[in-house]
Order: C-alpha cells, then structure tokens, then sequence
C-alpha cells in the first residue's frame, strides 16, 4: 500500500489517522496478530464484511445530527471509496460498503475536514449516543436533549475509562415520556424530566440501566427518577468505570451490562457504581445548553406559492409525515427511506432541492429515515414535489407498512437471511392490501438477518429474525416470528416473544393472519398489547401453526428472498463486539503503550486519564503473567485478585501492601497530581520488573 499522510486542525484526530495507516501496514508485513489488527480497526469503525477482502465504514453521528455539508461530504466519499450508497442504521449512523482498507485512512482525514469520525464506531467502546430525532422541536418535550447527548459523546470519545471494555455500551437521550429512543433497551437511558425547587427550574433525568436486546433481551431497571442535569456525566464514568474492572472478558455472550447486573445483580452494581464516584475525573459536570443551538430557520420569502389542496396522496403524505413543531408556524417532516438505503446521487438531490425549504439540521431516525426541521405552510407542497421526484414521498412513516430492517446477508457476516428484501416485499404488501395500517402508528414490524436484534426485531409489536430450518435434507430459509413486543413508555417497555418458525417465503401470510385476526377479534380502542395480551401466545402459536408445515413446501421456498440459487447457510464471524485477545506478547506490548500513554497524558496535566491508563497497563501485564502460567481470568477484578493469590502470595512477586491494594488504589482516591504521580511511578516499577523477568529492555525509567 502506498505511503499516507495528511494535515487537518486538530492534532489528535491527525495523529490518530496516521497511527491507523501504520497499524495497517504493519499488519499487512504480518507485524501485528490478526486479532489485536481486528480490534484496532474496529475501535475505528472499520468493519469486516460478509464479502471477502472489503470493509463496512460506520460513520459516528451523534444523536443522529448531520449537516447538509456533511451529507454531501459522505455522499462524496461513498463515490470515491465505496458503493454510491448510504445506509441509515438504527444507531443513527451512516454506513457505507465496499471500501479498501488500505483506503479508509485516507477515507477518514477527509471526513474529519467536516467534523466526521468514524472513532470507536464499532467495538468495544461507547456506541454512538442516540437521541429522538425530533429532540429541540418535539411539542411534548421539556427540554432539548441534544446538548446532553453531544456532551456525552465529547466525553466519552477517547476516553481511556471506555476506550477497551469487554463489550460494547450503548446509551440513549428521549425527548420525552413518549421515549423515542428507547431507553429500556440500553445499558443507560435517559428520559428528562422538569422539578421546580423554591419557584426554580430544575432539570434532571430518569435513568434506566442494564438493558438490551441481542439473541437475549433484558429489560432495564430503573435507578434514578431524578438525576440532576449536572450529574449526568460523572454518573456514566462511574458507571463506566464499573463495567470495565467487573464486566466479562472472555465469553463474549456473556458480557455485555446486563449480565453483570445479572451476576452480581442490582444492589451490588449500583453500590459499585455509588463507590466508583470518588475517582471519576469531574464530581459534578454542567451542561452548555447552548452546544447544540437550534438551525436559523430558511428564509421562504422567495418560494413561491404552491397549492395542492385537491391532491389527496399529498393531503395523505401531510397527515402521515409531518407534524408541528413546538416553534409555532414551523413543521417536522418525515422522509421514508426503505430499508435504509439511499443512493448518493439522490442524497446530493435532496440536498440540493431542501435549500430554503428546511432548517439546514437533518437527523437520521432509529427506523433509518430522515426528519427535516421548520418546514412552513409555504414550503410544503415544495416539499412534497421534490421527495417525490425522488421516490421519497412514502406515505405512513413510522407505520405498520414502514419496516425497519438490518442490512441481513447483503453485507453482514452474521446474516442468515435477506431482511432487506423481505422487508420491501411486506411493505409493498401492506400498502397494497392493508392501506389501514399505513395510518396505524401503534403496530411496528422489524426484521433482523440473525438474531442479535440490529433491526430491533425484539421490541416490535410483529418481529422477524432469519434462521433457517431442514426439511427432505435440504436447508430452508426461515424467520423466527416474534409477537408482542414495543414501547409503553416513559421507560416502560415489552420484548417480543418468540412464537413459531416459519420459511421467509410465508412471512406475508404471517402479517396477514396476525393484522386480519386483529382488526376482525380486538375490541374496541384496543391496542395490539392489549390484544396480544387477552389472547396469548399459544393463541397465536395455533393460528399460525400450519405455516410451519414443512410437508407442503414448494420449490421456490428453498429460496431466500432476493436470491435465485438454493439457500446456504454462509454465517462468518461476527464483529460486533470486536474480539477478546490472548497472547502473552500482545498483553505485554499492550502494557508497555498504556504506561508510555499514561505518561503522555500525565505531561497534558489529564490526570484522570493517565492514572486510568496506568491502571489499564497494570492489568495487562498481570493478564499476560496468569495467561503465561494457564491462567485465565475473565474480568479486570479477577485478574488483580488472581495475581495476587498466583504470584505475590506465591513470593514471586513483592509489594509493599497487597496487589489489589496497589492497583485499587484508583477507585479509593480522588485523581489528582499527586496521586497520580505515586500511582505512575508504582505502574512503571511493576512494568519494568515484568519486563526484567520476561528479558525484555525496560519500557521506561
């Protein structure tokens, strides 16, 4: 691969992007093990694919916020480096396809010549923080969250307390009680809420923690009604910092949050998190509400006037698509983007053609759509004429017949069916035979590829996730239904139960059965829960029974959706979670660059950061010990605690107090200069006599 350097403003990004060229030439001189490779390049959003020898790019948009520029600028790079295509997630980011590795360096600086990142997209890190998208114009908000979000993802990028866990941590900001973003599925969500203290305004947040959904949903708990807005960012670290001294290493299934509030359970976890408080680097950390500022609004006075009052797909496209904003005058609108995908000519189009029509703030929404803010009366019917001269004019956003998908076997390693061609073929079939349920805002149907739920399938009220049955030796594409799940609200929310497989080929005899036996058997105002409720699951395991006959199969069910040869089961390794790594010299070499990072930020005068590293090196190099004696340990906690039972009590090693008396020390002390001198020089003694031991040359003296 050819040489690349680059310049942009700020160091630390240009420093990073270099450093991800080296790595990849490293790797392809066979310097680095492909796994720590792999974990390097998913931390920057460098993702393998299901197709050999190309990479996804996941594009980090916080909260979902993305500038005309912006969109531009990706729609560029997608031209330059991969498919002319953008694919909306439900995380709020933007990815794209096809791209080079040895090119997503450069892919990267040009991003962050508009403020981009791709760092820590993928991973084990902090995900991209999610808000609902109609944060700062919702009508029934109480007060914009956007700042909040952006405060906790300047936070947290970088941040060595979450830069390497053992598993992905995902976090989400609704605008309201309505909770758009779906706070009971996150490890932390966060709902606003108002008190009034002496005649004064003060804002806060319920918290709810430990959900998630993947191939086993938890619902979170609640842990705080009110969290005051200023301690909001040091509660995450605490809760961060948690997580990643007791959280699961080596069995990744088994370590996200939620099973560590399973294993140690509620109490404990909170008393952890309550304990961690003391070393966290702010105790108290106020938001700037003014961060993120609402867009200037367009200037329409030279938008001539458009009257489609007898048009009624524009009437209908007005009554489903857009709402108005809590800025009287103004509209929200809603652009329905199927399965997520637009191609980058039509981006560059709709860009264009929104010019004077909405605010210049654009934000991608969890069922992978677009919302454009202050629209006017005026601007409307304009609107409307250019997304639909684009294909965007879908009526029914965030209806029955808008299906929220993963991208399923198109590009993902994991996939085991085509979500994205099923479901195109359910929404064509709702719209053509069940246009009530365009209208219908209270039954959501998702689709996964496999069943780790990126299309949210374990919270829609109608769900499917690919799998796959046998039948007269051959493999059958199927779909795992899930009934029942959804959004209550105000942190309250149902995970869809598993009821029946059934070959993909079937699915739209599935939404028929489930939306006809509905609207024939629910009794008034009853909404799908309800009905899903006063039935019961094995009702609905009968009605649907007999499209689980494998007997009656005909040839073209042996086909997935979107396909023409035979079904195979093609699953890959998935990278969700990035990757647990174990070799002796990797830990090693590991340590050695959290120690020279420890000191690099303790220069900067970032105390909390350097005793955070120091405490990393500390761990590595004990991992590295134990994993040179046999010895696994599958937490940060338990590696401290095993060193010390395998190698000070042992006389191997000697300390003036214990090992987890040492190390521990950084959650019993507040971070400053003068701990974090002590803490440095004790973490540099215990490297380098590893190092002494092992024949290496001392890192540092």
């Amino acid at each position: 691969m050819q040489s690349f350097r680059t310049e942009l403003e700020n160091p630390v990004v240009e420093k990073e992007i270099i450093e991800l060229e080296k790595k990849i030439r490293l790797f392809h001189e066979g310097k680095i093990a492909d796994e720590k490779f792999r974990s390097l390049r998913l931390a920057r959003g460098v993702y393998g694919q299901r197709q050999p020898g190309v990479q996804m790019v996941r594009i980090k948009l916080p909260f979902g916020k993305v500038t005309f520029k912006q969109l531009i600028k990706i729609a560029a790079i997608s031209d330059e480096y991969a498919s002319r295509n953008l694919h909306l997630t439900t995380r709020q980011d933007i990815q794209i396809h096809y791209v080079s590795l040895d090119r997503t360096p450069e892919l990267w600086s040009k991003l962050a010549e508009d403020d981009i990142t791709l760092r820590e997209a993928c991973g084990n890190t902090v995900r991209n923080v999610t808000a609902s998208p109609t944060s700062g114009i919702d009508p029934k908000e109480p007060f914009d969250v956007s700042p909040y979000a952006q405060a906790t993802f300047e936070y947290f990028l970088r941040n060595p307390v979450c830069a390497e866990m053992g598993r992905k941590f995902k976090m989400s900001f609704s605008a309201s009680a309505e909770d758009t973003a779906f706070s009971y599925i996150h490890d932390l969500g966060f709902i606003p809420k108002l008190k009034y203290i002496d005649g004064v305004e003060v804002r806060g947040f319920k918290v709810l923690l430990g959900g998630g959904l993947g191939s086993q949903p938890f619902l979170a708990s609640l842990t705080n009604e009110f969290l005051p807005e200023d301690e909001l960012i040091p509660y995450i670290e605490a809760t961060l910092r948690v997580f990643d001294r007791y959280g699961e290493r080596n069995n990744r299934n088994k370590a996200r949050f939620k099973y560590l509030i399973q294993k140690l359970g509620l109490e404990e976890v909170l008393n952890l998190i309550e304990a961690e408080k003391i070393a966290t680097k702010v105790k108290t950390s106020p938001i700037d509400r003014t961060k993120i500022e609402q867009p200037l609004p367009p200037d329409d006075s030279q938008v001539a006037a458009l009257d489609l009052d007898t048009d009624l797909n524009y009437q209908i496209w007005k009554n489903t698509n857009t709402f108005g904003q809590k800025q009287e005058g103004y509209y929200g609108v809603y652009v329905r983007v199927s399965t997520g995908d637009i191609g980058t000519d039509k981006a560059r189009a709709l860009v264009a053609g929104l010019k004077n029509l909405v605010a210049d703030d654009i934000r991608i929404t969890q069922n992978q759509s677009l919302l454009l803010k202050y629209a006017t009366e005026k601007s409307l019917p304009h609107i409307y004429q250019l997304l639909k001269s684009l294909d965007l004019a879908q009526v029914g956003f965030d209806s029955t017949a808008d299906v929220t998908t993963c991208p399923g076997t198109d590009t993902c390693n994991l996939g085991i069916s085509n979500s994205t061609e099923m479901a195109r073929v359910i929404e064509s079939y709702i719209a053509e035979f069940h246009q009530d349920f365009v209208f219908n805002r209270d039954l959501k149907i998702k689709i996964s590829g496999c069943m780790n739920s990126c299309g949210q399938h374990g919270l829609a009220h109608i769900g499917f996730h690919g799998s796959s049955v046998k039948a007269d030796g051959k493999v059958v594409p199927a779909a795992q239904v899930m009934l029942g799940g959804g959004t209550i609200g105000d942190g309250e929310g149902r995970v869809a139960e598993r009821i029946i497989k059934v070959p993909t080929k079937r699915v739209l005899h599935v939404v028929d059965l489930v939306l006809n036996d509905y609207k024939k058997n629910a009794e008034d105002a009853e909404n799908f829960h309800a009905y899903y409720d006063r039935q019961g699951k094995n009702y609905f395991y009968n009605l649907l029974k007999p499209l689980s006959d494998l007997t009656t199969l005909a040839e073209d069910e042996f086909v997935d959706w979107g396909h023409e040869g035979t079904f195979q089961t093609a699953i890959g390794v998935g990278e969700c979670a990035g990757v647990v790594i174990d070799l002796v010299a990797t830990l090693i070499y590991e340590a050695e660059e959290k120690l020279q990072w420890a000191n690099e930020t303790f220069q900067e005068a970032k105390f909390s950061d350097a005793i955070y590293h120091a405490y990393n090196a500390f761990v590595q190099a004990a991992k590295a010990l134990l994993l040179d004696k046999g010895i696994s340990a599958s937490t940060q906690n338990t590696v401290i605690n095993e060193f010390q039972t395998h190698f000070v009590e042992s006389g191997e090693y000697n300390f003036s107090q214990t090992f987890p008396e040492l190390v521990l020390q950084i959650s019993k002390n507040e971070p400053t200069e003068g701990f974090a001198t002590g803490y440095l020089q004790e973490a540099t003694k215990f490297i380098n006599e590893v190092y002494q031991r092992k024949n290496l040359t001392p890192v540092l003296a």
